[in-house]
């Protein structure tokens, strides 16, 4: 049994690790409703955007925009992650990258080539260390309070990418924000629209996911009618969609740091919590060995006055 001295030592580091838990719990558990208004904020203005994507996308125009075309052959295809910065949220990021190294995985198989678009610290320490896959874009540390501006980077190589034809699909992979106990990670097309439409409305049929912003997308139909676009088609879809795929991904990053907050708050109860039960432990124990230690001295001073 170790010595009173070492348990005591071990009782105090670990309440010294208690307070650090309770502290990250207390913070993540401050910003949680703050993240959560940013995500709910947003949802509005991506449903409207789905909207009108739907409405311009059912167009009987005679432009027809890359990412309303969906390619036959696909030889190369690009993920957006979405990731967090920090760690000690629990098993939130390595949920995430379960779910989505099958599907690399299987792209590959088939002789699909892979890029990774990064967003979060933790994705681009992950992928730069995943061999077969090329980190092509990052981006980090976007705050409390992420800003569309620090996006814009990283969707554009990735929207380039697409319509120059290096890639011929386009995905996203984030945490869905369902409530603070859940999070669930997930992979959804993001280019081309047809796509995204296919994969939407089996997910609506589902009701597996009623409040993603492109959910219900629905562009197979065709109308014999047509907007007038001005100053030119090409201009304006360019514009429409670009502002559509921003929404998305800014949605994403918002639902994952909603789901950062609650994913922390959760992970750092738990570990307050076993602290607790082995502070608990020890004094258990460290009180077994101080009694036995006056058992043996007063057994000692009785042993040594009968031997006078």
């Amino acid at each position: 049994m170790a010595s009173g001295r070492e348990i005591k030592t071990k009782i105090k580091s670990t309440q010294n690790m208690r307070k650090v838990t309770r502290a990250l719990e207390m913070v993540s558990a401050s910003k949680i409703r703050k993240a959560q208004d940013m995500m709910k904020a947003s949802r509005p203005y991506a449903r409207s955007m789905r909207k009108v994507i739907a409405h311009v996308a059912q167009a009987s125009t005679d432009f027809s925009h890359p990412f309303l075309a969906e390619r036959e052959t696909v030889k190369r295809v690009g993920y957006l992650v979405i990731t967090t910065d920090r760690g000690l949220c629990g098993g939130l990021n390595s949920n995430l990258f379960r779910r989505l190294l099958p599907a690399i995985r299987e792209w590959q198989g088939k002789g699909v080539e892979v890029d990774v678009i990064a967003i979060g610290q933790k994705a681009i320490q992950f992928f730069r260390r995943l061999k077969g896959v090329n980190l092509i874009g990052s981006a980090s540390h976007l705050g409390e309070k992420p800003k569309l501006e620090s996006l814009v980077g990283v969707i554009k190589v990735a929207l380039d990418a697409y319509t120059d034809g290096k890639l011929d699909r386009v995905f996203l992979a984030h945490n869905d924000f369902v409530n603070t106990m859940t999070q669930k990670p997930a992979v959804h097309a993001l280019l081309p629209l047809p796509v995204v439409a296919e994969e939407m409305a089996e997910a609506q049929s589902a009701s597996t996911l009623p409040d993603y912003p492109v959910a219900g997308l629905k562009l197979e139909q065709r109308h014999d009618w047509d907007y007038i676009y001005e100053p030119d088609p090409a201009t304006v879809l360019e514009h429409v969609l670009s502002r559509y795929i921003e929404s998305v991904v800014y949605q994403g990053v918002l639902e994952n740091l909603a789901s950062e907050h609650a994913a922390r708050m959760v992970a750092m109860k738990s570990a307050s919590d076993n602290a607790s039960k082995v502070i608990g432990e020890l004094t258990l124990i460290y009180n077994k060995a101080r009694q036995a230690a006056i058992t043996q001295e007063i057994s000692e001073i009785v042993g040594g006055a009968a031997a006078v």
